[in-house]
């Protein structure tokens, strides 16, 4: 397979992330969703609101989420559109939970674990998908970025229940009390990104990942640690498996010596199966070339 193209600035500002998005060469057409994790309330490394602005309005964009499935303040429609407030990022587009009104099934052929994905009702009202993630720690995957965005992201309560018991439950507490080996989690959230590619089409999707506030936590985490090293910069490609990758590698191969937390999170949680099954499932590659805009 070509190496893939990644794009990349050491500039974290409403403006680098403009210009990396122009770097891409692709207009997204139609009606743009623009899925990012609004956070979970206590927490303060979700992307600023004041920083994606630009770019979200530049696109005529919808910020797009689901509902979790862990509890706390986003399960709940009427919660969950609290957080949203509180966090700014009403403020600054038209917001939308996706399965707020509902959900349904994309049937998901030669999965690893999955033959269905359960996603929000209203992906149909969106034509193109700018996912828009921080890249970061994360307890469960090791690590989040593109893939878990995508993966995780788009799926209703329901449907991440079924990822994170790879297919086996769709009970909030059987799935919690009864977690599957790890990598089978991690290859049904590669089954779950296979579906939503398939369903929306890989032409109408693009990927940008910010590495700032690298915690060794998701911004699902109400108190997560406090990131021990510095912003990396902002990723961009067409591409979900190399993005991800480099940014994995620009952890793994960073100077800073605050770093070794974030690796062994990663690593004890056998963060790169997630791409590593996401490459099997043929949805991008591992080998890519580093674009430097700066």
């Amino acid at each position: 397979m070509n190496k893939s193209k990644v794009y990349f600035t050491s500039n974290v500002t409403s403006d680098s992330l403009i210009r990396i998005y122009e770097s891409l060469g692709v207009d997204l057409k139609g009606k743009v969703g623009v899925k990012i994790s609004t956070g979970e309330p206590g927490g303060n490394n979700f992307l600023d609101p004041n920083l994606i602005k630009d770019l979200v309005q530049k696109l005529n964009g919808t910020i797009i989420e689901c509902g979790t499935a862990y509890g706390g303040k986003r399960q709940n429609p009427k919660d969950h559109w609290k957080v949203i407030e509180e966090h700014g990022f009403k403020k600054i587009a038209p917001c939308d939970i996706m399965d707020e009104d509902g959900d349904f099934e994309i049937p998901i052929e030669n999965g690893f674990h999955l033959n269905k994905n359960i996603v929000g009702k209203n992906i149909d009202k969106y034509d193109s998908i700018l996912c828009l993630s921080h890249f970061k720690g994360h307890a469960m995957g090791g690590f989040g970025g593109a893939l878990k965005n995508m993966a995780i992201g788009f799926a209703s309560t329901k449907g991440k229940l079924n990822i994170h018991s790879a297919g086996t439950s769709l009970d909030q507490e059987k799935t919690w009390a009864n977690l599957p080996k790890q990598d089978d989690f991690l290859e049904s959230m590669a089954d779950a990104v296979k579906s939503i590619i398939d369903y929306k089409g890989k032409e109408n999707i693009i990927y940008i990942n910010v590495a700032n506030n690298l915690s060794v936590d998701c911004d699902c985490d109400p108190n997560p640690h406090k990131p021990e090293m510095a912003d990396i910069g902002i990723f961009a490609s067409l591409d979900p498996v190399a993005i991800d990758q480099a940014c994995y590698d620009s952890v793994i191969n960073s100077p800073d010596k605050g770093k070794a937390s974030l690796i062994e999170r990663m690593t004890s949680r056998h963060g790169i199966h997630t791409i590593e099954a996401a490459c099997q499932h043929k949805l991008g590659s591992r080998e890519y070339e580093l674009i430097n805009i700066d």
